[in-house]
This record gives C-alpha cells, structure tokens and sequence, in this order.
C-alpha cells in the first residue's frame, strides 16, 4: 500500500534463488516515525529482504524508492570489520555520508593548495562532523564499550555486535534498518537499546525473535507468508490476534472453495467439446476456484511430542565448586545446588559473567578448580550450545537427521519417522531434500535443534536457544518444553521465552556471585525495580534523619552497607528453605487445582480450605527468610 510522502516505498519486488521464489510482487512502505517489525519464517527471505532496501543486494523485479536525501542506518545480522582495527577506527570504517565527508577533509588538508576546502568545510559544519569521534565515544560508553583502541579481533561477539550498533547509531540516522539487533546482547543491553528505540523519533524497520522488543517498540508489523507480504497496524499482541483472524478466515475460503470445486470438477468433466458464451465463463471461474481449493490451508502451530527417557529421582549435585580464570575472574565460589527432578531453571546475568562456563562445568566438558559435580545414573543430556554442530555440507537435510535414528520414539509404542519428525520443524518434504550448504542460518539452527531432540533426552540444556530461530519455532519449542517430562537448564536473553519456560532464575552478578530467584524473568525484574525503589526512599530517610556534613554521612552510610559473610549454617538454611518453598508451592498448586475441580467430597473441601491459608502463612514467612538471607555476601 503506498504512503502519502513516504521514507521508504517497495513496489512489486520479486527475488528468486535458481527455481526458488523467495518472496514475488511485494509492496509495501515505511512513512516518517513508524517502526515497523517483519515476522516470516526461516529460509523466507527476511535478510534477503534487508539487504535489498540496504543496497547489499540485487532483486529481479520491482522498485525499492527512498525519499530523497534521506539518511538510511543498516545494521547486518553477521557485522564484520578487519580485524587489525581499533574499536574506534571500526567507527570510521564503513563508509557513511559523515566518514566519507571526513576522509574527504583529510585529503583535501594532504593536497598542494587544499581544493574545494571552504565548501568541505561547510558541509563538515552542516553534518556535525567535528564531534563525530566525541559522539562515537559518548554511544560506545552508553553500550558498555569503554577500551576504545581495544582490537577488533579480541573482542567477543556480543562486543562487536555492540561496537556495529554504535557505528549506525552515531549516524543518527533518519530511517534505521536492523536485522536480529538482540542476537548476542545480554539482556541488559537488550533493555537498553529497547529504551533507547522507544525514546527517540527514528523510523525502524527491523526483523528480530524478541517478541518484547516487538511488543513494545513497534507500531506495525510485517509478515511474509507463502510469498506474500501482510500489514498489521498494531504491536506484536494485536498482530497475534489479527493473525489468526486472516488464518482462520483463510482456512474457511480454501474448504469453502474445495466444496465447490468438486461440483465443478465434476461439470467440467461432462461439458460438451462445443463451447457457448456461458461454458466459457464458467470454465474460466473454475480454473480460478481451483487455484483457491489447492491453496494450503495454515497451521498456527504444530504440537511436538517426543519421548524423554526415565529419570531418576537423583539428578546432579554441585558440590561447592569453584571456577576462576586468574585473579581477576571468578566464574563460580563455593556453588552448591541440588538439581530436582522435573526442575526448569533459567540461567541470566551480563555477558562475560561465566553462564556459558557453568552448564560446561555441569556437563564435564570444563573442569572445576575445586568441588565436584555428581550426576544421577539415570540421566541423559541433551546439549544445545551456541556453537552448534558440523555438518556435513553436502549431506541431504533428511540424510543429517537419518545419520542419527530412522524413527523417533513419541512413547505408548507411536513412533514418527525422520521425515514426519522433520516436518514438525517447519521442514516441508521438499525442503527435506536440500543440500545442507544452501540452508540460511536460521534453518541451520533450526535442523541442528531437530538432532538434539530427537535423541530422547531426559535433561536438556539449552544454550542461547533462541538466536536466528524464528517466532514459528520459537513457538513450538516453548510448547514443547512446557510439557517437557525431564529437567531443563535454559541460558537465553529471550526474556518472553524465559516466562515462557522458566520455573527459577539463576542469576549471575559477576566475580562468583550467583543469586537462586523463585520466578521467571519478568518477576525478577519488577523485584529488582522494587528493591532499587526501597533502597533509594531507605538512603534518602538516613540522610534526612542526620545532620552531619555530606563527607561524614557518606562514610558512616558505608560502614553500615558493608555486609558479611554468610555462614555454613546460614547456607544449609538457604537451601533447605530454597526445597521447602518449592514443595509448599506444589502443594498450594495441587490444593487450589483440586478446590477447583468440583470432584471434592464435603470433608476433603473442609481440610483444604483449612490447610490453604496456613500454607500461604508458612509460604510467606519461608519466603521472607529465604530474602533475608540471600541479602547477605555469599
């Protein structure tokens, strides 16, 4: 649909791979301050897409029309810069109209005579180009990047991502494009840069899996499907509603279409060779009808079922391991934890924090420098790491997942053969015969979390899950860990998925500090604003109840802040309080399940509306003894 003085116009773009349609006759446009999201499953072209509005690739029909002087932000998925550079120098590095005009300067000021000097200089005035190096600094430090000639190659991925998207921000541009800006962010840089989005007045479009991003950032959502291109004016919620609106309207045409179709498939058979006005008509509505009646219809998502093992009652123990990388870096102090059975933790904290070294530890992949790790006999690992897996590149994407089982065992003797189980990944029979080589990233992690699953584990440790998996897979994958039979360890900065799944949060602070908190994401986060809240009212209460000067009070406010160390005995409490608390919470669960069931006897509704609120009582004071404690210096 086009815009009245729109920023960005696409006119029936078409792009094919070889015999491959990625998308054909789209349109669609992005007018001044919409933030725009675009949703489509892997392997359907949203980079492809990205890379065409950014200029990095050609298309084979259509337009693609910018406003004129219109300054237009890319952040690719994959950035890359050469690794010899500084951080900073990676800021001048590619090519904008501000770099350019600084290179330009440069040689002008190194040429016999300095050509066109006045009028480089009015346009360095124009583009603020004198405090580009000050404003680069000023986003970097905003983005936790404070070496500033730190090389390119040292730095971890998360970094770089960091270090491309202060590289666009510092352009201000007018339009930014961004392609997976979260992949590789901790969640407080995802926090952030959410923020920052929110506050400021640039037009977006971007493609991202974070569904809180989508929610709260974006105005409209985009949605490429079978080669179409659908608009939602609304954030990712009402998109979820109208989705499945279009889905179940669509879905009534197609068998609408399919009832009649076999009437006039039948007259079609019949009709005489001699062709009047009317047969024609008719013959020409029943070739359109067919086109509808063999349109598939739309599954919103696919349930997955597959077998975990046994577990056993014992899983693992961690018994007071400690893990540091010289003096400077303290992964783990001291960590206890007893693993339950059934138990779905999430593991968060800031990049660099140790999350990744931790589940190695727990895997053996990584030694501890002291303490051990005891694993159940039972237990059977399934491990999904941010590296993935090799394949072999030639290899069919069936013949990857026959490499490892025929048949997946589903339980009560149902079984799914490597090609049914692949179509429950969104790998339709023809795309089950691609090279692996020509698969995007997306369907590559896609496939690779296929190969760990099917294996039957019964304790699954998922590492960044989430990165280049699209919302559709997203979608089953929660679903299935929901009513996972084992246990689950999940490190991800997908704070929707982590609701999602998660019973309790890991959270690691930094330098062997890790705090055990009994909810999911969103509840940690609204406890940690309302610890900060408390803690500001209690620091602005001491300074107004004293009348020393600001030096004096600052010190004694110290001294009282200083915290000690928890005891032994202190920490078995802890713990104990830690499985008291889940097993009174199971129990409320039960109780108010069965109060609602309408299936209680007389007596039984007696006892347990009785035993409820003394088990609310005993909850809240196990709780509140439990905050008290992990307020003290582990």
């Amino acid at each position: 649909m086009a815009l009245v003085n729109p920023y960005l116009q696409v006119d029936g773009l078409t792009k094919r791979i070889g015999d491959r349609v990625l998308f054909e006759h789209i349109s669609f446009g992005i007018a001044e301050g919409q933030r725009v999201g675009l949703i489509a499953k892997n392997g359907t072209g949203k980079s492809t897409l990205l890379n065409i509005i950014g200029g990095k690739d050609g298309y084979d029909e259509g337009s693609v029309v910018f406003r004129r002087d219109l300054n237009v932000g890319y952040l690719e998925q994959g950035p890359s810069y050469p690794p010899d550079l500084t951080v900073i120098e990676a800021c001048f590095s590619h090519g904008n109209a501000v770099t350019n005009l600084i290179r330009e300067y440069e040689n002008c000021m190194n040429t016999p005579g300095n050509p066109r000097l006045e009028e480089i200089l009015d346009r360095m005035e124009k583009e603020k180009a004198w405090d580009y190096e000050n404003r680069a600094k000023q986003i970097l430090s905003q983005l936790k990047i404070h070496s500033f000639n730190q090389k390119i190659s040292t730095l971890s991925g998360g970094q770089l991502k960091r270090v491309a998207l202060a590289n666009v921000l510092i352009t201000e541009p007018d339009l930014l494009i961004l392609d997976e800006p979260t992949n590789h962010l901790d969640l407080e840089m995802i926090e952030w840069l959410e923020g920052y989005l929110k506050r400021s007045k640039l037009s977006l479009l971007m493609v991202t899996h974070d569904r809180y991003f989508l929610d709260r950032v974006c105005s409209v959502i985009l949605e490429l499907d079978d080669h179409t291109m659908y608009t939602y004016k609304g954030n990712y919620s009402y998109y979820l509603q109208k989705q499945q609106e279009r889905i179940d309207a669509s879905n009534a045409e197609v068998a609408r279409a399919n009832n009649l179709y076999r009437t006039e498939l039948d007259w079609m058979r019949r009709m005489p060779c001699a062709r009047g006005h009317k047969a024609r008509y008719r013959k020409e509505t029943f070739y359109e009808l067919e086109k509808v009646a063999k349109r598939k219809t739309t599954e919103q998502s696919v349930a997955l079922e597959v077998k975990s093992s046994y577990i056993g009652s014992k899983i693992f123990e961690a018994d007071y391991i400690s893990k540091s990388y010289g003096a400077d870096k303290v992964i783990l102090k001291d960590f206890f934890y007893t693993f339950s059975r059934y138990e779905k933790m999430g593991i968060v904290g800031n990049n660099g924090t140790g999350k990744s070294t931790f589940i190695k530890i727990l895997l053996g992949l990584v030694k501890p420098d002291c303490g051990r790790v005891v694993v159940g006999e039972t237990v059977k690992f399934g491990y999904y790491s941010q590296d993935g897996i090799a394949f072999d590149e030639q290899m069919k994407v069936i013949d990857a997942v026959r490499s490892i089982a025929e048949y997946i065992d589903l339980g009560g003797g149902r079984h799914l053969s490597a090609m049914q189980f692949l179509q429950h990944f969104m790998f339709s029979p023809k795309d089950q015969q691609n090279y692996v080589y020509k698969l995007s990233g997306g369907e590559r992690r896609r496939l690779y979390l296929c190969t760990v699953l099917m294996r039957n584990p019964n304790f699954l440790v998922l590492d960044e899950p989430t990165n280049d998996l699209d919302i559709v897979t997203l979608q089953v994958l929660e679903e299935y860990l929901r009513n996972f039979k084992g246990c689950v360890i999940v490190v991800s900065h997908d704070r929707y998925f982590m609701d999602k799944v998660v019973d309790h949060l890991l959270v690691f602070q930094g330098q062997g500090d890790v705090r055990d908190f009994p909810g999911n994401y969103t509840q940690y986060r609204e406890w940690q604003g309302e610890k900060q809240k408390f803690e500001r009212e209690q620091q602005k209460d001491l300074l107004s109840k004293t009348k020393e000067p600001p030096v004096q009070k600052a010190s004694r406010t110290g001294q009282r802040e200083q915290r000690r160390k928890m005891t032994f005995k202190e920490r078995r409490e802890m713990e104990m309080l830690e499985q008291d608390i889940a097993a009174l919470e199971s129990e409320k669960k039960n109780i108010e399940e069965a109060l609602c069931s309408g299936m209680l006897s007389v007596e039984e509704l007696t006892d347990k509306s009785k035993r409820l609120p003394l088990l609310n009582d005993e909850l809240d004071e196990k709780s509140m003894r439990w905050w008290e404690l992990s307020e003290i210096e582990g």
